[in-house]
């Protein structure tokens, strides 16, 4: 049983340690995904025209579908969070439509030994795993990949299908977001809500 145990942290620990950031994560990140962020704003706009056919839903997402919504202090405290996806502008920019809004699943933020802050959803069938990184006063940059079924973690860098670029925000007491611009499967703008 302890050796079972022990296999598994140094597994995990591996996994972890294969994700070391950079300080900066315009070094880290691939010129397509520094493109794609730098167009967070489009895909806001896009997505929340292509979803004003559920005003009702829209509304009572209330501040986690405002893109102005994010406040100071944007770094998480580690440990664990549940976690739900919200997928705008379903079908992609020039098809999509609606929105929707998945059940709660498992997150966890974790602070390494070495600084990093990594976000990680441990439930699901999607389960997107990467770096927080600093970037203005009021959020994050996030660089990442999905996982999907029963994989293990993926890694940025190694497959452009999976990839993932986004900020990461506060919008409440122990409330973020991790919003995912122009994401390669199914919708225009996925955000990832986090909440304690």
């Amino acid at each position: 049983m302890k050796s079972a145990i022990l296999a598994g942290l140094l597994a995990l620990t591996a996994a972890t340690s294969a994700f070391a950031a950079s300080a900066d994560w315009r070094q880290d990140a691939t010129a397509a995904d520094r493109q794609r962020l730098s167009r967070l704003d489009a895909a806001w706009r896009t997505a929340l025209r292509q979803a004003s056919s559920s005003p009702r839903d829209l509304k009572a997402l209330g501040p986690l579908v405002k893109p102005d919504a994010a406040l100071a202090r944007p770094q998480p405290t580690p440990g664990a969070y549940r976690c739900r996806t919200v997928k705008l502008g379903i079908g992609g920019a020039d098809q999509g439509a609606g929105l929707i809004t998945y059940g709660w699943f498992r997150c966890q933020v974790e602070l390494t030994p070495g600084g990093d802050l990594i976000l990680r959803k441990t439930t699901g069938s999607q389960r997107p795993i990467g770096h927080l990184y600093p970037d203005t006063s009021r959020r994050l940059a996030y660089l990442g990949a999905v996982a999907w079924g029963d994989e293990g973690p993926a890694r940025y860098g190694r497959d452009p299908e999976r990839d993932q670029v986004g900020v990461f925000e506060r919008i409440g007491a122990q409330r973020y977001r991790l919003v995912l611009p122009w994401p390669k499967q199914e919708s225009t703008l996925d955000i990832l809500e986090l909440s304690r």
